[in-house]
């Protein structure tokens, strides 16, 4: 019995040992595809917009305290160009210019009542981001990588007399992991990105609201901070 064994576990070696060895010796695609000085390339993606939302606790004329929360998220598309700088062997720095299109979907409720109101923001960013992509050593045809950078984002036409309203400009940090596949033709990156924003976005001068009505909703809120999640492909 003991000599099976033996017989099974150098058989097991073998095989791993040549599993090894043919990757070893696999075809690589593109070898000489991330020592280039600049390359361009694009991306597509869905994304989800969300905010952290910090309530004032005020009251209105009748005694109301309303407070705010995104109970679920749609999903939205952005799309970019990649221009891509090489450092070194392991660190890229790159610029990623994009397109966000996306809403977010609100719902206050008056705190002893429990009456509701719901409303849709929709918000549509130019956002460029900059990131350090700090990679590991390829094996074959992938090669995982983590980023971390930060970004700026416009918003594009802002929408007026809704109960909530957005400041057009934030700025904020980004980190991510994604994977490099490299194919006969072009390298697909998936990646994956959290995106945290640094800056107070919600607007408090809402002289613009014509219905004095809807100005409690806006006065519920103390403070609103972005947050995001982004799934990207990248066509380079």
């Amino acid at each position: 019995m003991g000599k099976r064994y033996r017989y099974f576990f150098v058989l097991a070696l073998w095989m791993i040992a040549s599993s090894v060895m043919g990757q070893q010796r696999k075809l690589q695609n593109q070898p000489y595809a991330d020592q280039r000085m600049f390359h361009l390339g694009f991306t597509v993606g869905l994304h989800t917009q969300d905010l952290i939302l910090y309530h004032s606790g005020a009251a209105t004329p009748e005694g109301e305290v309303w407070f705010a929360e995104i109970p679920s998220y749609s999903p939205g598309f952005s799309a970019g160009l990649i221009a891509d700088l090489y450092l070194n062997r392991f660190m890229h720095l790159r610029a990623i210019p994009t397109l966000l299109l996306g809403d977010k979907n609100f719902v206050f409720r008056e705190q002893e009542s429990g009456e509701e109101f719901k409303t849709r923001l929709r918000n549509n960013y130019i956002s460029v981001p900059i990131h350090l992509k700090l990679s590991a050593d390829r094996i074959n045809n992938y090669k995982p990588y983590i980023l971390l950078g930060g970004y700026g984002s416009l918003e594009l036409a802002p929408q007026k007399n809704e109960p909530l309203l957005l400041k057009p400009y934030d700025y904020g940090i980004e980190i991510g992991i994604g994977c490099d596949f490299y194919l006969p033709l072009f390298k697909l990156c998936p990646e994956l990105k959290f995106s945290f924003g640094m800056r107070n976005v919600l607007e408090k001068d809402r002289s613009d609201l014509v219905q004095e009505n809807l100005q409690k909703y806006p006065r519920s809120l103390s403070k609103a901070t972005q947050r995001m999640i982004t799934l990207s492909f990248h066509f380079e």
